[in-house]
């Protein structure tokens, strides 16, 4: 393909993308309107203190919620998504939402990331070794244990966890980031946030190993039934060249679909398992602007959620010119 034809399919991918993120802001902000609860009534009622109704309803306009959803504050909060304004909380009071945001992140993308990264490294290389020997004993007992751990939900697994390792065996610290009352060196601050991180880090792990299995596998197996595999077993090559030259590579294109989503699910975290070791992420902001119906914060937080996920999917459609020069035909 030429330059211009690669030109026209990178402009493509990015206007789809486009297009995508203006849907997603959208959908964004509808959603959240839709949930029975006025947040005005939950955060100044919910006090039980001498509350007037005057007092509600002043709230709600100093929030512009009294003003219509279309298209006053629809218009409003696409135009400030646009200039990079996600508002301010309204439960944690004169806060940004996007401090808010960039301050329980790092935690997330920590926990999740780790766990992303050993999940790809593990599952891919073992789905793709139990495909090149499918019908083996690795094979079976790595389908077997995968489709178990794909099947099971985090949270449960979190919460196996903390029952063995935590309550029972007492090895492995079940709450929070780092202990009560802090360690002094940087070396024992870091190896007390590590034995904090392990079991959360397996809980989401395990998961996603099971996916990678699964994926990479049955791409694997379809590959090595296709005729250039037998094509080049008869030209003489050995196993772990046809692996390496042609095998590997086509046996990617699925995997690397699969890469790109839950690259979007590192930013978003793994909520359920935050909420299991009340670890100070995303998860644990999310759930508190839930149950305080706290609009501003929820947009912010899936937004950035649909823009990662967005983002994942761009990269993984240049990826794929990359993998397979036919998709950009």
């Amino acid at each position: 393909m030429n330059g211009g034809g690669t030109s026209r399919h990178i402009g493509r991918i990015i206007i789809r993308a486009i297009v995508t993120l203006l849907m997603v802001a959208i959908l964004n902000f509808i959603l959240f309107r839709v949930i029975p609860g006025d947040p005005a009534k939950l955060l100044l009622g919910g006090a039980r203190t001498s509350v007037t109704a005057e007092q509600i309803e002043a709230q709600r306009q100093n929030w512009g919620l009294d003003r219509p959803l279309f298209p006053d504050q629809l218009v409003d909060y696409l135009s400030a998504t646009v200039r990079g304004d996600l508002g301010y909380s309204f439960k944690f009071r004169g806060r940004h939402v996007a401090d808010l945001i960039l301050e329980h992140l790092p935690a997330t993308i920590i926990l999740v990331g780790i766990a992303q990264l050993t999940a790809i490294v593990i599952g891919v290389m073992l789905g793709i070794y139990a495909g090149w020997r499918r019908g083996g004993t690795l094979d079976n007992l790595a389908t077997g244990t995968s489709l178990l751990l794909y099947s099971t939900p985090s949270f449960w697994v979190a919460m196996i966890l903390v029952v063995i390792f935590s309550t029972s065996l007492g090895w492995l610290p079940g709450y929070g980031a780092y202990s009560p009352g802090g360690t002094i060196s940087f070396v024992d601050s870091l190896l007390d946030h590590l034995r904090h991180l392990a079991l959360p880090v397996t809980a989401v792990a395990l998961g996603l190993i099971g996916q990678y299995v699964v994926v990479a596998r049955a791409a694997m197996s379809d590959v090595v039934t296709e005729d250039y595999m037998v094509t080049a077993r008869a030209k003489g090559l050995t196993n772990g060249q046809m692996l390496m030259r042609h095998a590997f590579r086509n046996a990617m294109l699925p995997v690397v679909t699969l890469i790109a989503l839950n690259l979007g699910y590192v930013v978003a975290g793994a909520i359920t398992v935050e909420a299991v070791f009340a670890w100070p992420g995303i998860g644990g902001l999310t759930v508190e602007a839930l149950n305080a119906r706290d609009y501003p914060i929820l947009q912010g937080i899936f937004l950035l959620l649909g823009a990662s996920i967005v983002v994942a999917n761009l990269v993984a459609d240049l990826a794929y010119g990359l993998l397979d020069p036919r998709v950009r035909q």
